[in-house]
């Protein structure tokens, strides 16, 4: 992955933490890797375990970016959140896969933030 690819998802990804911070959201960790690829971020939102998936995109030319969730990318993870609860066990309890989609189309524009909760099914 290119740098500045690199660096707009690290973007996305505190702008998501902090959206979801404002909305009551307790981020436990960011950028967790398991054998079935990386989660975003882990966290709480009272006592349900929230992973969060995040596609930034400074524009539309190749779609949304919740979009680029595809059918391969959400069995990863999907077994990427299973895993971890695996690994976290005293995390048990109800848990779900939530996509936040971030559009900034300018440098100087607010970025659109869109919160899709429980978007992937188990």
């Amino acid at each position: 992955m290119s740098q500045s690819r690199q660096s707009l998802g690290r973007w996305g990804e505190k702008l998501a933490a902090d959206f979801l911070n404002e909305h009551g959201y307790i981020v436990l960790e960011k950028n967790v890797r398991t054998p079935y690829g990386e989660l975003d971020l882990v966290t709480r939102q009272g006592e349900v375990i929230v992973f969060v998936e995040v596609k930034t995109r400074t524009s539309s030319v190749f779609g949304y970016p919740e979009e680029a969730i595809t059918t391969r990318k959400q069995e990863h993870l999907l077994a990427s959140a299973q895993d971890y609860l695996q690994a976290h066990p005293e995390l048990s309890g109800d848990w779900r896969v939530d996509v936040i989609s971030i559009e900034c189309q300018s440098s100087e524009g607010t970025p659109e933030i869109k919160h899709f909760e429980n978007a992937i099914f188990v």
